[in-house]
């Protein structure tokens, strides 16, 4: 199907329409790319694969523990190597982080380790484009702090500097500009089983004061919020949320599971991390009336919480800063990993000791009861030292599974043999 059919079949088409319509100024990049007209960028940021940083990293996975038959490698050297999304070819990975770079990393001889990683789309200006996510037919679509893009065929014009470019929701509108903050600003986007978009937006306090509730239950900062592919029809699907930085959806059934942070400065040990199961829209998970699990905030002490709130379906170390998440449907792992939860322990940054900085297995059963527990481990040194932080786990074709740290900056690939 051709990108003007695309466009037309998922109401694109007012939006690149949009684009057409020049202000009486300079052209931006953006306009450019909409009217598929070059911008005049010529290069790509180039990753140099390993040498000396990769010996290391090679070197800090010779300790990491895993369940017998599970091996552990270095896939790729991406600079602060944030959420992923593999392509529907599966041919190139595109990696968010927290700066002003997406990666697209390409195993081109099927080796399974990397040997190009370059900057995506390098003529647009991106802002904390953490979050990454494609439709089956091949859209990618970026949530920045306060913006949310869609590239049509990514997979295929990420060769080139200029790619096909349009905002879905425009720069400034996917929540207001006074609320723009440097905190908790890392969305994560999914194109959720009814074929809509699911972007968590989390709130900038550590507990937010009164006077932003409203304001905020109302664009659903501190929640999941999800809208049509086109940025039509959006609604607040997830309340009750501190900062939630990951999400996915359960194939068996279709429910929403996401991961969620807790509140700081109440102690070492309480509150607990979060992984929450969501089977209704409009729930609420409980902040700020809830820290983590029960445990209340000392600002909302003294206040009703709202009616029905849903507790975590697991309660995680507290403070290990659980992010990333994935449902395992592949056949390459052992059958009881089939329809777990891989997800990714960032690791403490206050905590007397440090915890986590550990990938996690959610199993659950038939119940629908869910219990975890460490899958890869061995992060933190015997100093407290941290050596990698975990953020993301993706899925790769072959049913081995990826694993982003941005503070090693790399991406481990994590297999099975008998």
């Amino acid at each position: 199907m051709s990108f003007s059919k695309h466009l037309k079949l998922f109401g694109m088409a007012s939006a690149a329409s949009a684009l057409m319509v020049l202000s009486a100024g300079a052209q931006t990049n953006l306009e450019k790319l909409g009217q598929f007209k070059i911008t005049g960028t010529k290069d790509h940021v180039v990753i140099p694969q390993g040498g000396d940083d990769a010996a290391a990293i090679r070197k800090t996975l010779e300790r990491i523990k895993l369940p017998p038959g599970f091996k552990i490698e270095l896939y790729a050297q991406v600079p602060d190597a944030r959420h992923m999304a593999l392509a529907p070819q599966g041919t190139v990975l595109f990696v968010g982080t927290k700066k002003t770079k997406v990666w697209a990393v390409m195993d081109r001889n099927r080796d399974f380790v990397a040997d190009e990683v370059k900057d995506f789309a390098p003529s647009i200006s991106f802002d904390v484009p953490n979050g990454v996510a494609f439709s089956k037919d091949g859209f990618l679509f970026i949530a920045e702090r306060n913006r949310v893009m869609m590239y049509p065929a990514a997979e295929f014009f990420q060769e080139s500097p200029d790619v096909v470019a349009i905002p879905i929701v425009p720069q400034g509108e996917l929540i207001p500009a006074d609320e723009e903050s440097y905190n908790h600003t890392a969305r994560v986007i999914k194109v959720g089983p009814d074929n809509k978009l699911y972007i968590s937006l989390g709130q900038p306090f550590n507990v937010p004061p009164p006077e932003k509730l409203d304001l905020y239950a109302k664009w659903g900062i501190g929640g999941i919020i999800r809208m049509d592919r086109d940025g039509s029809n959006r609604e607040v699907y997830t309340r009750g949320i501190r900062n939630s930085v990951g999400h996915d959806f359960d194939p068996a059934t279709g429910d929403l599971w996401f991961t969620d942070n807790q509140v700081d400065g109440m102690g070492d040990d309480i509150p607990p991390g979060e992984i929450n199961h969501q089977t209704a829209m409009g729930q609420n998970f409980g902040f700020p009336w809830y820290g983590g699990g029960s445990v209340r905030t000392t600002e909302y002490a003294g206040d009703e919480p709202p009616a029905d709130v849903v507790f975590p379906a697991v309660e995680e170390v507290a403070h290990a800063a659980d992010l990333g998440m994935t449902f395992y449907s592949g056949k390459m792992f052992p059958a009881k990993y089939k329809g777990a939860i891989f997800s990714a322990q960032h690791g403490s940054w206050n905590r007397t000791t440090p915890v986590g900085a550990r990938v996690m297995v959610t199993f659950i059963d038939a119940e629908g009861n869910a219990k975890s527990e460490p899958f890869a481990e061995g992060w933190i040194d015997e100093n407290g030292e941290y050596d990698g932080r975990p953020v993301d786990v993706a899925q790769m074709k072959d049913g081995s599974i990826l694993v982003s740290d941005d503070f090693a900056n790399a991406i481990y690939r994590i297999s099975y043999s008998k």
